[in-house]
């Protein structure tokens, strides 16, 4: 039987595998099909990732050879979350003593790599309007992400549709360690007859959506492990659950380089609140861009702290400069900017570890690697991570949550108030705003938060990329 018909022991409805069935066709008929198609794989350095000696893989002409020390990561560009997921791996893997490859399935000239393209639009659009229309969100976009996505008759359809990635594996050995860090590229490795799988899963909220029978599915934390052991709500009937062998709870999923200083860049962090210096505020604007308003609103709610010297904010853009402009469209700004200017950003870390930081800093990068990454230098050393509790929920910074996009983020902002290291998830313009008032005249609660993380690291809590990686290799 296919993996749309039985998963985990739960037969599937006739009619649930026929339309799994019919989607997969929908995609040959649109795309081609390349299922004959012998691509050979060439690899190119990331040069943003150098210091992870991190290969992308590539289409070329001739095939080369894997190192013998690879680890494969397979991954898609859905947002920033699972790129940003999959650079904590690689960097794992190289801290680790391995050669970390860098597997995008979407960036292909390639039937299943179209599918995803297209289904990734959908969803980014659909993101967008759930961000303008609450009618929208509230009857389709939150129950969709929520309870949606929960169900196992939705595995189905996505089991079918990854077996059109197989052709892309054809020339990758069968026994290189792999860690996915979305379902598609986890799916596609089973069915691609790949032994060393492991599914990292990057949400609290358990979903059908992140089923991949086959791989070893890694989560972050007990309430998703114990939602997948069970499948409780998957269905209206109860189900078989995952078994033990093909589940664990390993921690969070976070690079090397944040963790090996983790200490001395909280102590920095409560000395500047101790001694008064701006608190330095580090925004995030999503993938999507979503989120916009009560982005705005935070910003304009920051500038008399910033204009006091009370505040310092950095805000990534990503590659996103369209939210840029949008920014300064709608309120009048001093920023100190770093465009397509990585090295320079590199530079200004260098800088700040140390020494003194105010003011707005704007930083944008085209290269998605760039983009994805400056959130990462920026880190270590700002005081407060702003973000909505998506995957930057489980890293190691004092954190405040924004409104959440998509009803499975709710319990990445629930586990982060319980952990310690976040505040409660601020759903509206003016609980963000007074949340930022509370966390800047109460210099009692972020030097908490850093001794929590302090305390959250010797417990293994940070460890899930080390973890998944050695469970990869076989360890």
């Amino acid at each position: 039987m296919s993996k749309s018909e039985v998963i985990f022991g739960n037969a599937q409805p006739k009619k649930v595998v026929k339309g799994a069935y019919k989607s997969k066709a929908k995609y040959i008929k649109k795309y081609g099909d390349d299922s004959s198609k012998d691509y050979k794989l060439n690899f190119k350095d990331i040069s943003t990732l150098d210091f992870i000696n991190a290969s992308n893989i590539v289409f070329g002409e001739n095939e080369e050879k894997f190192d013998e020390k690879a680890l494969i990561v397979g991954n898609i560009r859905m947002g920033f979350g699972h790129y940003r997921i999959s650079i904590a791996m690689a960097s794992a893997a190289r801290a680790l003593g391995y050669k970390p490859y860098w597997l995008d399935l979407a960036s292909f000239d390639a039937t299943g790599s179209k599918m995803i393209r297209e289904q990734n639009d959908m969803y980014s659009l659909a993101s967008r309007i759930s961000q303008k229309s609450k009618l929208f969100n509230k009857i389709v976009w939150e129950p969709l992400n929520s309870e949606g996505f929960k169900k196992i008759s939705y595995n189905a359809k996505d089991q079918a549709n990854s077996e059109l990635l197989v052709p892309i594996f054809r020339n990758i050995p069968k026994d290189i360690p792999y860690i996915a860090t979305h379902v598609w590229p986890s799916q596609a490795a089973i069915h691609a007859g790949m032994t060393h799988v492991v599914n990292a899963i990057p949400d609290n909220w358990p979903m059908g959506l992140h089923l991949s029978e086959g791989a070893l599915h890694c989560v972050q934390t007990p309430f998703a492990y114990f939602g997948y052991k069970t499948l409780n709500g998957f269905d209206k009937k109860p189900l078989k659950g995952i078994p033990e062998d093909s589940l664990k709870m390993v921690g969070c999923f976070v690079d090397h380089e944040l963790l090996v200083n983790l200490e001395e860049d909280n102590k920095r962090r409560k000395d500047r609140i101790k001694n008064d210096k701006p608190l330095r505020i580090l925004m995030t604007v999503g993938g999507a861009g979503a989120g916009f308003d009560m982005f705005l609103s935070m910003v304009k709610h920051l500038l008399p702290y910033v204009k006091e010297n009370k505040a310092a904010l950095f805000i990534n853009f990503g590659d996103h400069l369209d939210v840029y402009k949008k920014l300064i469209s709608k309120v009048e700004i001093e920023t100190k900017n770093y465009f397509n200017e990585y090295s320079r950003l590199k530079d200004l870390v260098s800088e700040i570890k140390e020494g003194e930081a105010s003011g707005i800093y704007c930083v944008y990068n085209e290269n998605i690697f760039e983009a994805v990454y400056s959130t990462n230098l920026l880190m270590p050393v700002t005081d407060l991570l702003v973000t909505k509790p998506s995957e930057l929920a489980y890293y190691p910074i004092p954190k405040l949550f924004m409104k959440h996009i998509g009803g499975h983020e709710v319990y990445g902002a629930i586990n982060g108030r319980e952990c310690g290291d976040s505040t409660p998830e601020c759903p509206t313009k003016k609980e963000a705003n007074a949340m930022l008032d509370r966390l800047l005249s109460d210099k009692e609660l972020i030097p908490h938060m850093c001794d929590r993380i302090d305390e959250l690291k010797k417990e293994g809590h940070y460890d899930g990329a080390y973890e998944c990686v050695k469970l990869a290799v076989g360890k």
